[in-house]
């Protein structure tokens, strides 16, 4: 019985030290071939780094961990960076950051590639307003119902407001993009997408954490209020989705879904 007991203990320490020590500060920037239907050919490789949920402040990120984040996303020479919310940390057990020295930290981004991104709700649940201001003076610029052309007007990226915190629309975000052009929309919320029509080829979202905390795929936790685990991380074609899995923590600091940046490498599906 004591064998046993002694096992459990150092199973569940072994447990314990791999999910709040381990695997959060683990970072992974890897190429992700994407064929999307849509997508139009004259972007074919268009290189697309997906940044989301740093959660800045929560247990090991820190300023140092954001500059190692935006360090690994600019040796992967992408194209384009798009940022998915959820830049700080509603903090539990962490240090509560400002702002201006994250978005500072993140500000080497633009200097790599054209950068756009929309906040998510853990933004907003600090001061979401000094957050934008913070991203926007530091040449991070954040979508919010509206879109912007990149790539010299080859292509649009629209944002919504996260769908916890403020009125999402997305007719209002592409309100601006003009017909027939390439348009990518930006979500930190994955269940905006059953609002998205079918001219937009490619939704991107975070939030989800994959999950955060899994056993063999399966989060332990109820990931939307209203669709449960429909989305949790990947492509989901049918959807013209993907979901990065995001870096940080929210809620307890532990992680057993690797921190990931993926870099979308997108071309036209056959």
């Amino acid at each position: 019985m004591k064998r046993a007991l002694g096992a459990l203990t150092l199973a569940a320490a072994g447990a314990a030290l791999h999910t709040g020590v381990v695997v959060p500060r683990r970072l992974v920037v890897r190429d992700v071939p994407l064929a999307v239907a849509g997508w139009p050919r004259a972007l074919d490789g268009l290189r697309v780094a997906v940044v989301a949920d740093v959660h800045a402040g929560a247990p090991w990120v820190g300023l140092g961990r954001v500059r190692e984040v935006v360090r690994r996303v600019v040796d992967a020479r992408p194209d384009l960076v798009l940022l998915l919310g959820d830049h700080l940390a509603d903090v539990r057990l962490g240090t509560r950051l400002p702002p201006g020295p994250v978005a500072g930290a993140m500000a080497a981004l633009a200097a790599a590639a054209p950068v756009a991104g929309v906040l998510g709700n853990h933004d907003w649940a600090g001061d979401g307003e000094a957050v934008r201001a913070a991203f926007d003076d530091a040449g991070l610029p954040v979508l919010e119902e509206s879109a912007v052309p990149v790539l010299d007007g080859r292509l649009w990226i629209a944002g919504v407001g996260d769908l916890w915190t403020r009125s999402p629309s997305v007719p209002a975000a592409l309100a601006d993009v003009p017909d027939g052009a390439p348009v990518v929309l930006l979500t930190h919320n994955p269940d905006v997408v059953l609002d998205v029509p079918a001219r937009v080829p490619l939704v991107l979202a975070g939030h989800t954490h994959g999950g955060q905390l899994a056993v063999l795929g399966r989060p332990l936790h109820r990931i939307s209020r209203v669709h449960g685990n429909r989305w949790r991380a990947g492509w989901y074609p049918a959807d013209r989705m993907y979901i990065s899995p995001g870096i940080g923590t929210s809620s307890l600091p532990v992680r057993s879904v690797t921190p990931e940046v993926p870099v979308l490498v997108l071309r036209a599906s056959p």
